[in-house]
């Protein structure tokens, strides 16, 4: 297990993880407001199944066929590795710390928080409609002895199927009467799962189009302090020229005063 390419792998990016998330903490101005951060608890829950599977690991080969001496031991190994497979599950959070650094996945987030109360309206809706309809077929389908619907709650996976018109196939009804249940629940999931969808686009595309317009004004923004750096280098670059002239307008001032000066001396000695 510690020689494992990819638990080396692991083991450096969790070092790197760990170490970022505790400089982010002892620096953040904020400790509570830091606690309470979606992101940073993602992390958290990301890092800490590494730890925990590290622990588990190193018990483990303490204690070689430790929990193999008795069925109750056995039976208390099996339940510790489903939670640690479990645990292992949660790693796949850290696909979310990309969202700090791309554009896409924050919008993407934005919208379905903006979107949670048509989300919530279509998730009540598949809801209702599969009991309906899982009742339905069911009680259709109740005489026939090549039924696929032993139960209600066994048809509830046809019914979400057919409403989300994915369609596996697996259960499928085969009398006249399911089959127009089954219809109606196809035409039925169609039109609910339409309903909401505009608004979520809608939404989607508010979020894209302010984060466009940010970006392009922080554009406009970084051109413009530019172009007046530049326009006050070119300035500076221009007063030593001014001042030369200055100097030169004095220096023809003072060459003009002499000459008259000496051409009155002139005329005074000719007098």
């Amino acid at each position: 297990f510690f020689t494992d390419p990819f638990f080396l792998i692991e083991t450096l990016c969790i070092i790197w993880f760990s170490f970022e998330l505790l400089v982010r903490f002892f620096a953040c101005p904020s400790k509570p407001e830091f606690s309470r951060n979606i992101m940073n608890i993602i992390d958290i829950v990301a890092i800490i199944p590494y730890f925990i599977t590290l622990g588990t690991e190193l018990a483990q080969h303490q204690q070689p066929g430790a929990g193999s001496s008795n069925g109750g031991g056995g039976q208390q190994q099996a339940m510790s590795l489903a939670i640690l497979r479990v645990i292992r599950l949660v790693r796949v959070f850290r696909i979310f710390k990309l969202s700090r650094h791309s554009k896409g996945l924050q919008i993407l987030g934005q919208t379905l928080k903006a979107s949670m109360r048509e989300l919530g309206l279509l998730i009540f809706f598949l809801f209702i409609g599969v009991i309906l309809f899982s009742s339905a077929v069911y009680f259709a389908e109740a005489d026939d002895p090549e039924s696929h619907f032993s139960s209600i709650p066994d048809a509830f996976w046809w019914a979400v199927v057919t409403m989300t018109t994915v369609g596996y196939g697996d259960m499928r009804p085969v009398t006249v009467g399911g089959k127009i249940v089954g219809s109606l629940c196809a035409i039925a999931g169609v039109l609910t799962i339409a309903l909401p969808v505009p608004v979520i686009v809608s939404n989607f595309n508010y979020f894209y189009h302010r984060e466009t317009d940010h970006e392009e004004q922080a554009i406009l923004k970084d051109e413009h302090s530019s172009a007046q750096g530049s326009t006050a280098g070119g300035e500076v670059k221009r007063r030593p020229s001014n001042n030369s002239l200055n100097k030169s307008v004095v220096h023809l001032e003072n060459s003009e005063e002499f000459n008259s000066g000496t051409s009155s001396l002139e005329k005074a000695n000719i007098k």
